[in-house]
Order: C-alpha cells, then sequence, then structure tokens
C-alpha cells in the first residue's frame, strides 16, 4: 500500500467536511452525533471536523436540551452567524421576491413588490441585489433567479405569462458573484424531493399548475434538466387537442388543456388576460355552480391523463403536486383520480406512484433556487473559494 500524501490526507479531510457540511444544509440544527452516525464518522472525527468548521465560520454548535439522561447531551450543528449566503431572485407573473438564504435554508432577510410584467423589473432587482452585496459583502457567495418561464442558462427564453422572450438576467450578477437562473416549477420540485413531500423517496415527478404545467423529475435529489437546463418544460407534451395553437409555437399542448384558459373554453369564455387567476375563480365557483364543477373536473381530469402517461414514461416513485394543481386535485378528486388511472398501462395500477400535495407551498420556488446555489458552493472548490475570503 502507498503511503498517504500530504494533498490525499487534505482531500479526505476536505470531504468529511463537506459531508458534515452537507448533512448540516440537509438537516438544520442536526446533533453532531446523529451526524457522526448518519456518515458513518467516530465522535472523534466529528468533533474534529466541527472544530475547524467552526475556525472556518461555516458552522457553530449550540448546546442541547437536557434529555435526562447519562451524560451531555451532544450539541446541535447551526449555521455560523458569519457564514456564507445565498441571494435568491424569484420573479413570478406579478410578484418579485428579493431574499437571502443562510445554509440549512433559512431566509435572513427578504424584500417583495409587484411589478408590470414587464422586463423593466430587472432594474428594481438588481438595485436589490446590489443592495444585500453591499450589506453582506463576501458573505454573499452567489445569485440564484427563479422565474416563471422556460429557461436556458441565463435567459429567459419564453415567458408567456409575462411576455417575455430572450431575456437575459444577467443584469442581476454583482461583479464577482456566479449567477443561476432557473424555472420557478423545476425548482419547486428539487425542494419539494428534498425537504417536502417527496423527501425519502429516490425518484420524484413534481408537477405545479399555474399558467400551464411546469415541473421536473428529481433522482437521488438531483434534478433531470436536460443539456441546456430547459428540461420540465411538462406542459408542452402533445396532450391536448392539436387545433389548438399555443404561445410556445407548438400545437395541442397540455398547457391548454388544464388551467385558465381550458376552463374558460368550457365555459364559453373568451380566453383569459390571466389564465390563473381565471382558473382560481372558476375552481372557488365550482363549490355552487355545476357549470364551473363541470370546466374543473375537465381540467382535473386532462391533469390525471398527463400525470398518468408521465407516470409510464419515468416511473416515479411519488408525483407531488403544486400551485393550481392541488387545487383542482381536491376540487375534482374523482375527474383527476380517473383520468390518471386510465392511462396508466395495465401492471402499474395495482399500486400506482402516489400523488400528494406539496407541504412547502409558495415557498417552494425559492427553497429550491437557494438548495441549487448552495450545491455550487457545497464543494471542495467552493469551500477553498471560502477559505480565501
Amino acid at each position: 500500500m502507498e503511503p498517504m500524501t500530504a494533498h490525499s490526507a487534505r482531500a479526505l479531510r476536505s470531504q468529511g467536511a463537506l459531508a458534515v457540511l452537507r448533512h448540516v444544509h440537509a438537516h438544520p440544527s442536526a446533533k453532531r452525533a446523529d451526524a457522526a452516525r448518519t456518515l458513518g464518522l467516530s465522535s472523534g472525527s466529528a468533533a474534529e471536523i466541527a472544530s475547524r468548521l467552526k475556525a472556518s465560520r461555516l458552522v457553530d454548535e449550540e448546546a442541547s436540551a437536557l434529555t435526562g439522561g447519562r451524560g451531555r447531551p451532544s450539541p446541535a450543528l447551526v449555521p455560523h452567524r458569519d457564514g456564507p449566503l445565498v441571494c435568491v431572485v424569484d420573479i413570478s407573473h406579478e410578484r418579485w421576491r428579493v431574499a437571502c438564504v443562510e445554509l440549512g435554508g433559512r431566509v435572513v432577510t427578504q424584500e417583495a413588490g409587484g411589478h408590470s410584467g414587464t422586463p423593466d423589473v430587472l432594474g428594481t432587482l438588481a438595485h436589490q441585489v446590489s443592495a444585500l452585496h453591499a450589506r453582506y459583502g463576501h458573505r454573499l457567495r452567489a445569485v440564484s433567479a427563479c422565474v416563471a418561464g422556460t429557461v436556458s442558462a441565463t435567459t429567459v427564453v419564453q415567458a408567456a405569462g409575462m411576455g417575455w422572450r430572450d431575456v437575459d438576467l444577467g443584469p442581476l450578477r454583482p461583479p464577482g458573484l456566479p449567477l443561476l437562473v432557473g424555472n420557478d416549477a423545476s425548482l419547486a420540485g428539487l425542494a419539494e424531493a428534498r425537504r417536502g413531500a417527496g423527501a425519502g423517496a429516490r425518484v420524484v415527478l413534481h408537477l405545479t399548475v399555474e399558467v400551464g404545467v411546469g415541473g421536473i423529475l428529481v433522482v437521488d435529489g438531483r434534478p433531470v434538466d436536460g443539456a441546456t437546463g430547459a428540461g420540465g418544460e411538462f406542459g408542452h407534451m402533445p396532450f391536448g387537442d392539436p387545433s389548438l395553437h399555443c404561445p410556445c409555437g407548438a400545437r395541442g399542448c397540455w398547457d391548454l388543456e388544464v388551467d385558465g384558459r381550458a376552463m374558460a373554453r368550457a365555459l364559453g369564455r373568451p380566453a383569459p388576460r390571466d389564465p390563473r387567476t381565471a382558473a382560481e375563480q372558476v375552481i372557488t365557483a365550482a363549490a355552487s355552480d355545476p357549470a364551473a364543477r363541470s370546466a374543473a373536473g375537465a381540467a382535473a381530469h386532462a391533469l390525471g391523463r398527463g400525470i398518468g402517461a408521465l407516470a409510464n414514461a419515468l416511473d416515479p416513485g411519488v408525483v407531488t403536486l403544486s400551485g393550481l394543481a392541488t387545487d383542482l386535485a381536491a376540487t375534482a378528486p374523482t375527474a383527476l383520480e380517473n383520468g390518471y388511472t386510465a392511462a396508466l398501462m395495465r401492471y402499474r395500477r395495482a399500486a400506482p406512484p402516489p400523488i400528494l400535495p406539496s407541504t412547502l407551498g409558495r415557498q417552494g420556488p425559492l427553497t429550491g433556487a437557494a438548495d441549487a446555489a448552495f450545491d455550487t458552493l457545497l464543494t471542495e472548490e467552493g469551500l477553498e473559494a471560502w477559505a480565501r475570503t
């Protein structure tokens, strides 16, 4: 056996520190003894790694409450008060949020506001990000944006709800910081798989309905987002009427069968300017209006059929729903279930993947965007860069 070199010893120490750091991020306030047990570390190694992470201002330790058992309880590992932060910019159809998030996912500070739907909002958002950069300095390690639209690299290729095409989010990048951009539904799915209703399942399919259908397939905690980051545009699969034109340029998209546009057609109404609000109104009216109940049921049935098709193709262990998808499932559960079962291959019907409502709700996109940013920081390179500051 070759002797261990200084470089290999440092690598092993770095890997141990990374493992503990990732555990703290995934399990905020985890006890040191529990982290050691989960990661297969001796108590001495865990204590030594925790000491180095404290010295690096990455984690701290807090005394755990006395349990009445023998000995002193293991301390809890928590984010250091001077530790790294990421900035999340959340752009939805009519609202925006800018937040700083620490290791473990807690929001440290947040501002929010409305916008008119034009790319002019980027000026306001860039100012918010610059102010946070000035406030937190080197602690701010990355900017992660989530947008209600199709994304490729740092460009919003299309956001039908806002009328955006080929909008570069580069103005959000402060000097020297990386910028990540992701679809809001995909990032919500990442968070749901790691921290929400899908936690513990190896393969999670997440779907949300806002203006159309978005989502992501998450395997072993990693999103399957394609070659350019635009994966998860499930709403543009041709599950709908091929005579209908979609704003994306294709025909017969699933989007057009499940949101406020579909419900307006079913009620003989013109296409709504705001499909999400239109859908909310129909779903609310479904409790007392048979026509609205029928329209919501048809959309729920179309949603279920699409979920069944994706279950056949992707073989998820669990399906999670957020946004208007959860409202449709609650309003017309039988219609959704019938559509889902009818679309499933026969052998899947005995034990189909369960369909679960989101536990993170509207916090999902922000949480997922923060996790995506920390994924780039919780690496050997990320730790080395932090040490240099």
